[in-house]
């Protein structure tokens, strides 16, 4: 299954689609937390108190650290100032998200709950009113005087009415004479405040624990995934052969130098072949996250580390990190293929991204004089470039970029992006395996995607 390949835009159309998207944005942006704002904070509060100043100041302060989260790197801000709104700013995009999804099953529950409380309610036996004596004092008397009309006689008692005072609670209060009565709030309004904080603390907490357990994932590190790929034209010898693929890193203001630790140690672990490292390893300056990398120089395998661009590297600095990670000691692949000892071509070609900088993929270059009887495995960051590998001859090609969808239901959109989102696919005669990633972009959260190490296993069928 060969997919055609995506438009790709003049330079001169980039200014006013970005700008475009940036509107349409930025107007969702608001009407979302319109959306929260009206049903966590003004449904569930009394007007002009503290609770309700407080959620309004909430929902205003939180998009602004997610904007300011979303611009800092690209707007070089210092990269301290970036780790500090990076954690609120992109955690609370996840919260959102899944706050409105929350919320948006409340609509349908709201309407069933209120109808069960009023049938509640009116099946309930009335209230039998209690009626309370008091003892009664003796009249005072009081002269007799007339006095004049609007005047108050002397001796006479003083009655002062009070106005109608409404309380935090909804109910009226009425001063007459020294007594207070309360009336109570109509049933109807009270039901309604009442399903409304149902709702939204539901909503609440399953947008909190589905985020917690998301970031768990992620911060706790990737688990490692095993698979077995056939190839027809692999020799025996190189049967059994073990590839660990990782892409999607990220390291950045909130992935740093304990991610990479994390993902080195799982991988040294499973003693693999050849390392693959197939794009997206930063979000930032090789001066900024450069400690952060270091410990991928820990890597080991039998036929060395091999590296290759994502999108996300140039936005970071393609060439200053292509030359920071040959000096970790892996071995980066620009458009290039190099013969592995046990019996198979490795190819590596730069990232659609890099177009924009007059590089990107060049597959004549890295496969276009083989020899097409050897088997090819190719790293490519995008699964996009599927049709090329295909045209190319490669048996193999290992990308990552979708994340999996990252955080569900993204997974919807990443399949209308991609040919493949997650798994291993055949499209003809080649083989497409996209790693889930090991890290996560913007929130550190996965929900339905679990981020992964894959261990490809190459199997001859000559064994």
């Amino acid at each position: 299954m060969c997919l055609p390949s995506p438009h790709r835009l003049n330079t001169s159309e980039v200014p006013g689609v970005i700008a475009f998207f940036l509107v349409v944005v930025l107007a969702l942006l608001a009407l979302v937390h319109w959306y929260v704002w009206r049903r966590l904070v003004r449904d569930v509060t009394a007007p002009r108190g503290l609770a309700r100043r407080i959620g309004t100041g909430v929902v205003i302060a939180l998009p602004v650290l997610s904007v300011a989260a979303l611009a800092s790197g690209r707007a070089g801000a210092p990269f301290l100032f970036q780790q500090v709104v990076a954690w609120p700013g992109f955690l609370w995009l996840a919260v959102l998200l899944y706050l409105v999804l929350a919320l948006a099953v409340g609509e349908a529950v709201r309407p069933l709950l209120s109808r069960w409380l009023a049938r509640r309610a009116a099946a309930a036996p009335a209230a039998v009113p209690v009626t309370v004596t008091a003892p009664v004092a003796a009249p005072v008397p009081v002269p007799e005087r007339t006095a004049e009309p609007g005047t108050k006689a002397e001796g006479e008692p003083e009655t002062k009415v009070e106005p109608e005072a409404e309380t935090e609670a909804g109910a009226v209060v009425e001063s007459k004479a020294g007594a207070v009565v309360e009336r109570p709030v109509a049933p109807e309004v009270s039901r309604r405040l009442f399903v409304a904080r149902v709702v939204g603390g539901a909503a609440a907490a399953a947008a909190a624990g589905t985020v917690a357990n998301g970031a768990y994932g992620v911060l706790r590190g990737p688990k490692v995934k095993r698979v077995t790929v056939p190839l027809a034209k692999l020799p025996r010898a190189a049967h059994g052969y073990r590839i660990a693929v990782v892409s999607d890193i990220h390291l950045g203001p909130i992935l740093g130098r304990a991610h990479s630790q994390r993902i080195v140690d799982a991988i040294n672990a499973t003693q693999p072949d050849l390392i693959a490292v197939v794009g997206d390893l930063v979000d930032g300056t090789v001066e900024n996250l450069g400690p952060a990398a270091e410990p991928l120089a820990r890597l080991r395998a039998r036929h060395g580390s091999f590296f290759v661009t994502g999108n996300h590297e140039y936005f970071s600095g393609a060439d200053a990190w292509v030359d920071h990670v040959r000096e970790l000691g892996m071995r980066p692949l620009r458009n290039e293929r190099l013969e592995i000892p046990a019996g198979f071509d490795l190819a590596g070609v730069d990232d659609v991204a890099g177009e924009s900088e007059g590089q990107g993929p060049d597959f004549a270059r890295a496969l276009g004089d083989r020899d097409r009887s050897r088997a090819a495995v190719l790293l490519a960051h995008q699964p996009v470039v599927i049709d090329d590998a295909v045209a190319h001859g490669v048996d193999l090609q290992l990308s990552g970029h979708t994340h999996g969808g990252q955080l569900w239901p993204g997974n919807l959109l990443a399949e209308l992006a991609n040919p493949t989102v997650a798994g291993l696919e055949r499209y003809g005669d080649t083989q497409l395996y996209v790693s889930r990633g090991a890290g996560a972009w913007g929130p550190p959260v996965r929900v339905g995607a679990p981020s992964d190490i894959t261990v490809v296993q190459l199997a001859s069928k000559q064994a």
